[in-house]
């Protein structure tokens, strides 16, 4: 008993004076008339079993789930709806939201003015969308497992979480798989996106006039798009890992001032990163591994410093079409190119050659795609010779003049690296619906 009474006594402290821990036991409607005859602070602890229909929760209230407690909306609208400050929702399963797309209907949905909600280890299954923080401040959305609908046309399905003008919004450690977009953020500010895994969407992050936020330590794998910013200013995109995504890795689409540092884009990929319209970011450290395109760089993206980062093993390292050089070395220090065949006499780990990933060719292949027929006729390879041998007959584009001679390397956890294993080549095989993601970007 002794032993028992630091326990005892740290929960009677966290309750608020005044407040009180009720049971609650399953039932139609049992639930909410539990809400209401609450008073703010205390906390109801339901017991395993079915809480049919939707429910408010209209005052600061503690929801705790015993084993197997289900919260389940028969169909109907959003299954918990949050109007109030303080609220917590822990450990139960959330489930048979309706499927109203213009009602945003959800599994869990904080309102404007309910601010500082913690949804916290949670199973949120077959919902139109997870959890859906449309308005309220500092949310934090922790630990849940999401699995939304598997609607044949993907476009038609709901996001994991959705943040919707909720500045300080903080996401991490939760598993989302299915439906839409993992997370998809609009018209919001001041959010951190940490330490999520995203599986089987169509975007793991998608970023809409978001902007002064984070997305960092989070993993995609098998997802048309990793992370996609969009429209948004000031992002810090960290230590993430996309991992055999379909078409992009990373894409920044009218994304500025942005920091994107130390991830990692490997395999399947179209193209690994794809720069659109996009100024003023810094892009180092990063590695851009095994995919169609290591970077398409495209519509007058300026004053961007990409240095330090490994461009290994793409079927094209840069693709560039333009007619100014473009340096991309930032304080004598480049980027390791895997197809550079450098050397390196003084041993100071900087090539000693410049490297340039394209030649005319290249040019006249992105514009005249039939002239690939021509690749091995005799003209062309003395084409190739001569701007290899005169760099003066060489176009405009990429150069880097500080090439690294060994890359970064980003280590993978060797669960992730059998979940990559699962979606190689799948592409092929399964029937998703075709989604262009180069056509959002140009819109």
């Amino acid at each position: 008993m002794m032993a028992r009474l630091p326990l005892i006594l740290g929960l009677l402290l966290a309750l608020p004076a005044g407040a009180e821990e009720l049971r609650v036991v399953p039932g139609a409607g049992t639930l909410q008339t539990a809400i209401a005859g609450a008073s703010p602070g205390d906390v109801l602890i339901l017991e395993g079993g079915a809480y049919l229909g939707a429910v408010t929760i209209d005052r600061s209230l503690t929801l705790e789930g015993r084993r197997g407690a289900e919260i389940d909306a028969l169909g109907q609208g959003t299954v918990i709806t949050i109007t109030a400050d303080d609220v917590v929702v822990r450990g139960l399963t959330v489930t048979g939201s309706g499927e109203n797309g213009e009602a945003l209907d959800a599994g869990i949905k904080i309102v404007k003015g309910a601010d500082r909600a913690l949804i916290e280890g949670n199973r949120l299954v077959e919902n139109l969308h997870g959890v859906d923080v449309h308005g309220g401040l500092d949310a934090v959305v922790r630990g849940n497992s999401i699995t939304g609908t598997q609607n044949p046309r993907m476009n038609d399905r709901g996001n994991g979480i959705y943040v919707w003008n909720s500045p300080g919004t903080l996401v991490e450690d939760n598993e989302v798989r299915y439906g839409r977009d993992g997370i998809f953020s609009n018209a919001s500010r001041d959010g951190t996106y940490r330490n999520n895994l995203f599986r089987d969407l169509r975007f793991a992050v998608h970023y809409m006039y978001t902007n002064n936020s984070e997305v960092s330590g989070n993993v995609s794998i098998g997802n048309h798009l990793g992370f996609a910013l969009m429209f948004s200013d000031r992002i810090v995109l960290k230590d993430n890992l996309s991992l055999g995504d379909r078409g992009q890795g990373v894409m920044l689409n009218y994304a500025n001032n942005a920091d994107v540092a130390g991830n990692l884009v490997r395999g399947g990929a179209e193209k690994c990163l794809f720069i659109y319209n996009a100024h003023k970011n810094l892009i180092w450290n990063n590695r851009f591994e095994g995919c169609d395109i290591g970077i398409h760089f495209t519509a007058g993206s300026e004053r961007n410093v990409l240095t330090e980062n490994a461009f290994i093993g793409n079927r094209t390292q840069v693709k560039y079409v333009g007619t100014r050089n473009i340096e991309w070395s930032f304080e004598g220090k480049g980027n390791f190119w895997s197809d550079h065949p450098a050397f390196d006499l003084d041993g100071d780990g900087i090539a000693d050659s410049q490297f340039r990933p394209n030649d005319l060719m290249d040019h006249i292949l992105w514009s005249q795609p039939a002239a690939s027929l021509l690749l091995g006729a005799p003209a062309v390879q003395l084409i190739r010779w001569s701007q290899a041998n005169f760099p003066a007959t060489l176009p405009g584009g990429v150069i880097d003049s500080h090439p690294l001679m060994t890359p970064n390397v980003i280590p993978v956890p060797a669960e992730l690296a059998a979940m990559e294993a699962e979606v190689a080549g799948r592409w092929d095989e399964e029937g998703y619906d075709d989604i262009d993601v180069d056509d959002i970007a140009a819109h």
